[in-house]
């Protein structure tokens, strides 16, 4: 059947060179190195991801974490105290929402990407406020992407921005750098959290950011300090993947082609969506009633019913269709015209 779903944008899980270095990387170093970083773990294989991880994204330093979700969690640890407010958009993610918890100030939720309702927060925060600023780059729900130059503008000058980019790192923008390089945000007060397990396929987390925000992590996350890191084939593997994106800029030319293919065809079929940056279709149905019409619809069509439920979308669930660079013109077309035929049943999600 044909896969629209998940997040592998480039379906580098299965590319054979990325399949081969774990290979190679778990017969050469193993499985594991039993101990944490700070103690005797600290294999050279880390710091050598995390400078091609910094060059990549052009930061000052990156710092691996087990997972994306504990990205989030570790700097949370790591800043701890430091702010005043805490302004977050109400469909983050849940390891943002679980993440503003440690940080120990008054969490306010705001009007999905609504730079309007951040600034009415703000002056109710006071002229004396200084508030960090949590949200989704790109989100999973649609592939929208939150409006960052326009919040760190709004921000008071001493504030914080902390992007999970889990789905924009890779896919967005002319080199691939994510949400911050799309939306031309500058790093300066910017913290970009990332995962190796969408685009690049393969598995773990990052924080992006200045040298002294990863010394800060490393000296006072108890998460990180506590924490056995990536398995090293996995760190071998995530290097080889690194590698194909930053040469292969044909990667997100034919994802984003796919993706407009799609759409355009959805629009002559009469459902028209709205213009999102990522290459995710979210549709709900009209009805409840209609689901399982539309799911048999799909199967009769060799198409797998990517139905979900799912924090940040439609409580009683919705279809999330995700175009891949890999995706064949007529795997495409299938999809178009299936979704045409069912097009009286289905409604963008909102």
């Amino acid at each position: 059947m044909s896969y629209f779903s998940g997040c592998d944008y480039f379906r580098l899980s299965t590319h054979p060179q990325v399949r081969q270095a774990a290979v190679v990387g778990l017969k050469r170093f193993g499985l594991n190195v039993a101990a944490s970083r700070l103690t005797t773990g600290n294999h050279v294989l880390y710091a050598q991801l995390e400078n091609a991880l910094a060059r990549f994204f052009n930061v000052p330093a990156a710092l691996l974490t087990p997972t994306g979700y504990v990205a989030n969690f570790a700097v949370a640890q790591a800043i701890k105290g430091q702010f005043s407010h805490i302004l977050i958009d109400e469909l983050s993610h849940p390891s943002l929402q679980d993440a503003a918890l440690l940080l120990d100030c008054p969490v306010i939720s705001f009007q999905h990407c609504s730079v309007e309702n951040v600034r009415s927060i703000l002056a109710r925060c006071g002229s004396g406020c200084r508030p960090i600023l949590l949200t989704d780059g790109m989100f999973s729900r649609d592939g929208s992407v939150a409006p960052l130059r326009e919040y760190q503008a709004a921000l008071p000058r001493d504030s914080m921005l902390l992007v999970d980019d889990a789905h924009g790192a890779g896919v967005l923008g002319k080199e691939g750098r994510g949400s911050i390089e799309l939306e031309r945000t500058s790093m300066r007060n910017v913290i970009q959290t990332i995962t190796l397990s969408k685009a690049f396929g393969v598995y773990g987390g990052a924080i992006l950011g200045s040298e002294s925000l990863k010394k800060q992590v490393m000296a006072q996350s108890r998460l990180f300090i506590g924490s056995t890191p990536l398995p090293l084939p996995l760190v071998w593997a995530a290097r080889k993947a690194l590698g194909i994106i930053s040469r292969d800029s044909s990667l997100r030319s034919r994802l984003f082609t796919n993706a407009r293919h799609v759409r355009d065809q959805l629009s002559t079929a009469g459902l028209h969506l709205p213009q999102m940056p990522g290459p995710i279709i979210a549709l709900e149905v009209i009805r409840s009633s209609m689901l399982a019409k539309v799911k048999k619809l799909l199967l009769n069509a060799g198409i797998y019913p990517p139905f979900i439920i799912y924090p940040g979308g439609p409580t009683a669930g919705y279809f999330r269709f995700v175009i891949s660079s890999e995706h064949k013109r007529q795997q495409l077309d299938n999809l178009a015209s299936t979704l045409g035929r069912s097009a009286s049943l289905l409604a963008p999600v909102a």
